[in-house]
């Protein structure tokens, strides 16, 4: 079953981002039983060459791939799904209008302007010019996710509009993001904990998927109870770090 079929039937996912702009760490990642990774593209240094180099070596590992766009622009998500990612996480979607560009600019469709994903049939994502235009459409829209990142006082005011656009696959609340918009400093201010709860209920209320980062992944039974099944947790940067001090203290030199 495709990512895009897994997350609408509501299974658990669990994945990673990914910090680390080379396509070694996502060759190690796709032999460790995660359900996906994520690129992120927003945080660190990722240009198209490392987006295309990763995601060939997801694509080689078998590994279900979603890239943290930098921005909402048709230019990011082009450069995301003409590699061959599985789909996209937008971060910073404020309203339901952006959240219907967004599904615009990564699907293709009838109409021109600005706002519709731009052909390429040359593309890893095309097969290298295999497939036919009505094939490479038609793959296109079985398999692109496209993920609302939930981080932003706005999207909280305006979170029922953009959970009922049509074509978002799922939402996602960006919780660190979201604690300081709030005002906090903490993940799990009380403040921060509302809001959460706010986006998953009206995921839920929509009939749309629901995730989050969590940072204590002893944490995901508890935000399952609540609706999510979407989740990103850790990263390659603290896999390094967590391994290299168990390591220390295994090592009896603490």
């Amino acid at each position: 079953m495709m990512l895009k079929q897994r997350i609408a039937s509501g299974a658990p996912i669990l994945g990673t981002f990914v910090k680390t702009p080379h396509p070694h760490v996502v060759e190690v990642l796709a032999s460790s039983g995660l359900d996906c990774i994520c690129l992120d593209a927003e945080h660190a240094p990722f240009d198209r060459r490392d987006l295309d180099l990763c995601i060939m070596a997801a694509r080689a590992g078998s590994l279900a791939t979603l890239v943290r766009t930098q921005s909402s622009t048709a230019h990011d998500i082009l450069n995301a799904l003409d590699c061959g990612a599985d789909g996209i996480v937008v971060p910073h979607v404020r309203s339901a209008d952006e959240a219907r560009s967004i599904v615009a600019r990564s699907h293709y469709g009838r109409g021109g302007g600005p706002t519709r994903r731009g052909y390429a049939g040359s593309s890893r994502a095309a097969e290298y010019g295999q497939r036919t235009i009505a094939d490479h459409m038609r793959a296109s829209a079985e398999r692109t996710v496209i993920v609302a990142q939930i981080e932003d006082l706005e999207a909280i005011d305006n979170i029922d509009a953009i959970a009922a656009v049509d074509g978002i696959d799922a939402l996602f609340v960006g919780r660190i993001d979201l604690t300081v918009a709030l005002g906090c400093t903490s993940p799990d201010d009380p403040l921060v904990i509302e809001a959460v709860k706010h986006v998953l209920s009206a995921a839920q209320k929509a009939g749309r998927p629901s995730g989050l980062f969590t940072p204590r992944p002893a944490d995901v039974a508890l935000w399952r109870d609540h609706g999510a099944s979407l989740f990103l947790l850790g990263s390659d940067h603290g896999f390094l770090r967590s391994g290299a001090a168990q390591l220390r203290t295994q090592a009896g030199l603490d």
